[in-house]
């Protein structure tokens, strides 16, 4: 794999800003705004387990000296745990791409988790001493949390104080059993067709999130009664229909309000407001600030 991998004496150094949030409990944040790759290095035992957050663009660790490579895409996430051996960051970095890691001891995290470890997969006693992977998707109220992680701009002395809370919501909503379906809870999932329909469903009203349709048109163009529909959607993302394309349109909002290039009437008629002073209440109701004062947190970071 060596020959894909880019020439890192072409790559500039950097460095994570690191929040040590409580003893074995760390918070990673690292932005590369340049237009260079970027490599990251630091130092972690084996008794730690790692979630990797690429919020924006891409990156790629690096292991055992370069004989092995992992890519981690925009919006996807990374659990990384080997009781057998360290596993030391070498990341090189993307340009523009931003990055939250979350480290934490294994006996630190079993204490969060000690009367619901059951369905922690890697929790159970056959699993507890062997290595652990997963990747994923990041949801949009991960993508909330993470960008208030990176866009933080509050008073330094309660710094120490938000990272904690805002790292031990990132993990519950990691751990969120409705966002993970257990199939033999939900017989429902058992028929792939279902599956397949519902998640038809999620595109619809994602593709036309300006102008959805009703419960019912919904339910009729996917061909499942209102009551699977419901039921399904709940099941396989952890929320209603209407909840979860609330959360869709702020989140695709915000990201628009970033990009500089729209004002907000404009971006509240993409995602389906008439009336600006709507769009502004349902953005306040999110994310407790309006648009306007949004953009002015973001642009004063840049």
């Amino acid at each position: 794999m060596n020959s894909s991998f880019i020439v890192e004496k072409n790559i500039a150094k950097g460095a994570f800003e690191e929040v040590e949030i409580d003893k074995d409990f760390f918070v990673l944040t690292y932005q590369n705004e340049s237009g260079v790759f970027e490599t990251l290095e630091r130092e972690i035992d084996s008794s730690f387990i790692q979630f990797h957050y690429c919020v924006k663009g891409s990156s790629k660790f690096i292991f055992n000296e370069g004989r092995y490579a992992l890519d981690i895409q925009d919006e996807n996430s990374l659990l990384l745990y080997n009781p057998q051996r360290d596993l030391p960051i070498h990341l090189i970095v993307n340009p523009h791409s931003w990055l939250v890691s979350v480290l934490i001891s294994i006996k630190k995290f079993h204490g969060l988790f000690s009367q619901e470890a059951d369905y922690i997969t890697f929790l159970s006693d056959d699993n507890k001493d062997k290595k652990y992977y997963k990747d994923g998707k990041i949801s949009p109220s991960m993508a909330i949390v993470l960008n208030q992680l990176i866009n933080y701009n509050l008073n330094s002395s309660i710094k120490n104080l938000y990272f904690k809370g805002k790292a031990y919501e990132l993990l519950s909503l990691y751990f969120n059993r409705s966002e993970d379906a257990n199939i033999e809870q939900c017989p429902f999932l058992v028929d792939e067709t279902n599956v397949i329909k519902i998640r038809k469903a999620k595109d619809i009203i994602i593709t036309r999130m300006a102008e959805p349709p009703t419960l019912q048109e919904l339910a009729d163009e996917i061909q499942l009664s209102l009551k699977k529909l419901k039921e399904g959607f709940k099941e396989i993302y952890g929320d209603s229909v209407f909840s979860f394309l609330f959360d869709y349109k702020m989140e695709f909002a915000r990201k628009l309000l970033e990009t500089g290039s729209h004002n907000v009437n404009e971006v509240g008629l993409k995602v389906g407001y008439s009336t600006s002073s709507h769009f502004i209440s349902a953005f306040k109701k999110k994310y407790g600030t309006t648009p306007k004062k949004y953009l002015m947190s973001v642009s004063s970071q840049s």
